[in-house]
């Protein structure tokens, strides 16, 4: 009998010993489950917000005016849409996801503990406070190193780029030896900070050890002592074991959430700096038109905002569709705002710039670029193949047109020379290039677009005189029915245009043609005189 009731006891012990086992299983396939639902929602929709607010704020970058990029380091503009970007989202991600662990376990084994025995319960929590509180100092500690390791890192990536951007000049100087001893120091500063950070990392996960170990000491000598009153079992003790282990995770969690937090807010706060910044270079009337040529400047004048150093002052001329207009000065008389004015990379300080009888601040932006060809004086490359450089200024690649734009700037006998020819990759803005091949790519590019007016902007001083003979000849034919301005500091430059100014201080102190200029022996006298002179000595 005896032996029968203790089969049936063991029968029923290991049932329920099966029943608890394959509850616990389902129990955790179940928080698995949810826990890949919520990822699976909570950090893929993070991801998506972060792609958003990127798009966002590139596309806001490229509303704002020129200006903006004066005030503003690239370095700066780069951080905000990665670095500030991606803390944003560690918020809406990772750190929402394990906020809302924290929260729901806490709301399922606090109580439970407190069911068992109060007095333990708050024993067992006490050195979690100080563990949330630890893991926050020691982020904040980390956040900061790192903060500056990447700083380091981004000085010595700059330096680095600058060096072998400027590899010419480092070499044609002999200051090979002296880049080398920067790089190192600079590589020395970088190292020390990378160990400073190591060492608090390496505090870190024995505090988090000491701190839990600590925990599940004074569990076992409260619940001792509970156990040696009667007011507890041993079981219970190792209940409450396995509810601090659980409860672990999340405490430490809740520090580096909280660090998060900040980060995140800080980041957000840079974000919308740049976000609530609008470019004053808007449309009035957002007129789409087809335009023929006609430029009429009207009273117009620039100040820059940032110096108060007025560029341009009551400047007042006009041109008719298919005419050129030369534009003589000395560097600093207001040459560049002027071809910088009509695009409206920046806008007039006071009165008016005409086309076609419209103000251009009654036009589409986007419509009157499209149909401008600009080549600036400070020519930028793309680190890409010449045919894609030369394409660039037009909306599809069309290989027949960029063949016929380097023929027109005379650049078909640099391309064949290269083993790749049009596909030839030129380095980062050109680095492989010559000054003058560059500048050639540069109105390449701006021709093939077939704009209706064409600005170029001092864009053949890297050129000699006999190539840029050959490259005026060719844009004869090309600035046909487009009205041209030519500005340079070279009268042989703008010597074949219809008018001509003479800027000095941002005024207008001659105009002319050629020919009527040179007998008013005046400024433009003098330079082209200066310049034959010299031209003959070479």
């Amino acid at each position: 009998m005896g032996l029968k009731i203790q089969n049936n006891s063991y029968e029923l012990l290991k049932y329920n010993i099966l029943i608890a086992t394959a509850m616990i299983i389902i129990a955790a396939l179940i928080r698995g489950f949810f826990l890949f639902l919520m990822r699976q929602t909570i950090i893929v929709a993070s991801r998506h917000i972060e792609y958003d607010l990127k798009n966002e704020i590139y596309n806001h970058y490229q509303t704002l005016p020129v200006e903006f990029y004066k005030k503003n380091n690239t370095g700066d503009l780069m951080n905000r849409i990665s670095e500030d970007v991606t803390r944003v989202r560690m918020y809406l991600g990772p750190a929402l996801m394990y906020g809302i662990n924290v929260c729901i376990l806490f709301l399922l084994i606090i109580p439970f503990m407190f069911y068992v025995n109060l007095e333990l319960t708050l024993y067992s929590l006490i050195p979690l406070p100080l563990l949330t509180y630890s893991i926050y100092y020691i982020q904040n500690i980390i956040n900061s190193k790192s903060e500056q390791i990447q700083k380091s890192l981004s000085d010595l990536s700059t330096y680095v780029q600058e060096s072998f951007s400027g590899i010419r000049i480092i070499k044609s100087f002999g200051r090979e030896t002296n880049f080398s001893n920067k790089f190192d120091n600079e590589s020395n500063r970088y190292k020390n900070k990378a160990l400073e950070l190591q060492f608090v990392m390496a505090l870190f996960f024995p505090i988090i050890m000491t701190l839990v170990g600590l925990s599940a000491i004074i569990t076992v000598y409260k619940g001792s002592l509970e156990v040696f009153e009667g007011n507890l079992t041993i079981g219970n003790i190792a209940e409450f074991l396995i509810y601090v282990a659980l409860l672990t995770w999340p405490v430490i969690s809740l520090g580096w959430i909280t660090s998060i937090v900040q980060r995140a807010a800080a980041s957000q706060k840079r974000i919308n700096e740049f976000l609530k910044q609008s470019s004053n270079i808007i449309s009035r009337k957002n007129k789409k038109i087809n335009i023929n040529g006609d430029i009429e400047f009207k009273n117009v004048s620039y100040t820059y905002s940032e110096s108060n150093i007025t560029a341009l002052n009551n400047i007042n001329f006009k041109i008719l569709q298919g005419e050129s207009l030369g534009i003589v000065g000395s560097t600093g008389s207001g040459k560049s705002t002027i071809a910088n004015l009509i695009p409206r990379l920046m806008d007039v300080s006071e009165g008016k710039i005409i086309i076609d009888g419209i103000d251009i601040k009654e036009m589409n932006i986007q419509n009157l670029r499209n149909q401008v060809g600009y080549v600036p004086q400070d020519v930028f490359l793309f680190s890409d193949t010449i045919s894609n450089n030369i394409s660039f200024g037009s909306k599809t690649k069309n290989f027949n047109l960029i063949h016929q734009a380097a023929e027109d700037t005379n650049l078909l006998s640099n391309i064949n020379n290269f083993s790749n020819k049009f596909e030839t990759k030129i380095g980062e803005r050109g680095v492989t290039l010559s000054g003058g091949q560059k500048q050639r790519i540069s109105i390449a590019r701006a021709i093939i677009k077939n704009p209706k007016i064409l600005i170029f902007d001092d864009c053949l001083s890297s050129v000699d005189t006999k190539t840029e003979n050959i490259i005026l000849n060719s844009l004869k034919t090309i600035m046909q029915n487009k009205t041209s301005i030519i500005i340079s500091h070279r009268i042989s430059s703008v010597i074949l245009a219809k008018k001509i100014i003479v800027l000095n201080e941002g005024k207008i102190i001659e105009r002319g043609d050629h020919q009527s200029l040179i007998k008013e022996k005046g400024t433009y006298y003098k330079i082209f005189k200066r310049q034959s002179e010299k031209e003959k000595t070479e």
